[in-house]
């Protein structure tokens, strides 16, 4: 037997750019039993978890990373796929497997130890990756594998070690990919493992990495800057896949910025533009993207050609010495609210990226911030105080200034702001109240109907079949129940959704219902303090009772 690396000991130097791909081809051994699990992740404004019974859904959208690991695993293993976002880990599961493959962001760091312990217990042998292992391998001494990195020549030896043997070994083994996977070579998400039914969206990965060098973000260092991309065939076949087993209705790109390599993104639309008109229109996209999108009219046009709806922009902060602090210098090429406005010229509606506690943050900030969300008439925003990661320029910069928290405590934020933590929180709390009151949510969205849907492309409309009216039925059941008589906020929502309904326009409907029955219930836990104020906060995940990794897991 080949002896196994020792703790801490790397099988390869740090990664590289990608190169040729390496495979899971090794010699014929027996069939393995794999449990792939997604850990629960924290709420938050981004999740909508409280949309998640109004629409029959029970999360948010597939987690690709490890979907896309289970994709890669010899066809003659058995493997099996929990997310814990749908349903709890049993005895059962853990009994079935031989090897247990966990993922996760630093927020699933607690439930990633829960899990690991109770694998253990039932005897089975525990494999890490992810982004918040590839990061910070130094934080998890208890899986017996650690997969630092994306997939490649470290999951090839891996999965060789696993068709060797099973049993756990004496000291941890840590593999990290010196030769990445190129995107090309990845296979699609094993789909046929989970129920699309169960999300509120589907999820797709087009390509990783991002030029930029945003002070807060860990991509560049996890990812690397120069972005790596799939083949439209890839993307289209994922999309056919998806299809076959149903219509999610609506895609979202996880790529870290849809617009990382602007010419790579104008081959995709060209491909999804085809795609869309051969099978009918059957699908909207959304997407994550940088502020400099508002520069690119020609991509701008063929996003809302290939109908997509919705953009995630990393807006921070609407103050430009903030901007300057925070290296986000692609959002200073024009100002912030013309940018918003171009994009939604093309039928984008933004979703923006705020952050609270920044250095620069005065006693102006949060009026500033309501200005800006006033003028913008941005209906959704997720809201979060600063929170250093590793591997970032500014957990560097906190550590040289002493301003690194090892230990939070009860705080929200392992960073030790320039102004008091009680006046940050309090300004943070403001703003959401303010921000996600149901009349303010309902005037924004209204905006949106007249501002930025009005722009969007006519889609054809298909034949209604049972199973379509059926849902529609149910969903404006629960909605009309949940939201038009048991809310306090009934009599705005009957307001805006009346003239809609009589408009024939009930996927304006639901979408508004949706999402403000979430933001609106969401602040209210916020004030109540039992909201999470940060989602990257590892302190801050909930127990599990009964979080767009990428590649990496």
């Amino acid at each position: 037997m080949t002896p196994h690396p020792a703790r801490g000991e790397q099988v390869g130097p740090p990664a590289t750019e990608a190169g040729p791909a390496p495979a899971p081809a090794v010699r014929p051994g027996p069939a393995r039993r794999v449990l792939c699990v997604f850990p629960r992740y924290a709420r938050s404004f981004g999740t909508l978890d409280h949309a998640f019974a109004l629409v029959g859904a029970t999360a948010f959208m597939p987690p690709q990373g490890i979907l896309t690991v289970a994709a890669y695993l010899p066809a003659g293993w058995s493997v099996r796929f929990v997310d814990e976002n749908v349903r709890p880990v049993t005895e059962e599961d853990l009994a079935w497997a031989e090897v247990v493959f966990l993922t996760g962001m630093h927020v699933q760091r607690a439930r990633v130890e829960e899990l690991t312990d109770r694998a253990h217990h039932a005897g089975a042998l525990v494999a890490l990756g992810g982004p918040s292992v590839s990061a910070c391998p130094e934080l998890y001494p208890a899986p017996d594998l650690l997969h630092v990195g994306e997939l490649g020549d470290a999951t090839a030896a891996l999965v060789a070690r696993l068709t060797e043997d099973v049993g756990r070994p004496a000291v941890q083994e840590l593999y990290r990919t010196d030769v990445r996977l190129e995107l090309a070579d990845c296979p699609p998400p094993a789909y046929h493992l989970i129920d699309l039914g169960d999300y509120l969206i589907a999820s797709l990965q087009f390509s990783s990495g991002c030029p930029f060098r945003c002070e807060f973000c860990d991509i560049p260092a996890l990812y690397g800057r120069r972005p790596r991309m799939k083949t439209v065939e890839q993307v289209t076949a994922e999309l056919d896949a998806m299809l076959a087993v149903g219509n999610p209705g609506t895609v979202y790109f996880v790529d870290d910025n849809f617009i990382a390599d602007p010419h790579a993104a104008l081959s995709l639309l060209h491909g999804l533009v085809d795609w869309q008109r051969r099978h009918g229109y059957p699908l909207s996209f959304a997407c994550e993207a940088t502020m400099n999108l508002a520069q690119r009219t020609d991509v701008l046009e063929l996003m809302r050609e290939a109908s997509f709806v919705q953009v995630f922009l990393g807006v921070e902060s609407p103050s430009a010495s903030a901007l300057q602090l925070i290296k986000k210098q692609q959002n200073l090429r024009r100002p912030v609210l013309d940018a918003i406005g171009t994009i939604n010229d093309h039928g984008l509606e933004v979703v923006a990226g705020i952050i609270l506690g920044l250095d620069t943050d005065d006693a102006a900030n949060v009026p500033d911030l309501l200005a800006f969300v006033a003028a913008s008439q941005v209906p959704m925003l997720t809201i979060n105080l600063l929170h250093a990661l590793p591997r970032t320029a500014l957990w560097d910069r906190l550590v040289a200034e002493g301003r690194l928290l090892d230990d939070p405590g009860d705080r929200e934020s392992n960073v030790a702001f320039l102004r008091p933590y009680d006046e940050v929180v309090a300004g943070w709390r403001d703003v959401v109240l303010e921000v996600f009151t149901p009349e303010a949510l309902y005037a924004r969205f209204a905006h949106q109907l007249e501002r930025t849907y009005a722009n969007r492309r006519p889609r054809p409309r298909r034949p209604v079949t049972r199973a379509d009216l059926r849902r529609g039925v149910s969903v404006l059941a629960r909605i009309g129940w949940h939201v038009g008589v048991r809310s306090d906020y009934r009599r705005a929502f009957w307001r805006m959704a009346l003239p809609l309904l009589r408009q024939g326009r009930v996927e304006k409907v639901v979408h508004f219902a949706t999402v403000t029955h979430h933001l609106v219930t969401f602040a209210r836990e916020v004030a109540a303090g039992t909201a999470d104020k940060c989602f990257y906060n590892p302190a801050g995940a909930r127990p599990l009772t009964g979080g767009v990794p990428v590649t990496s897991g």
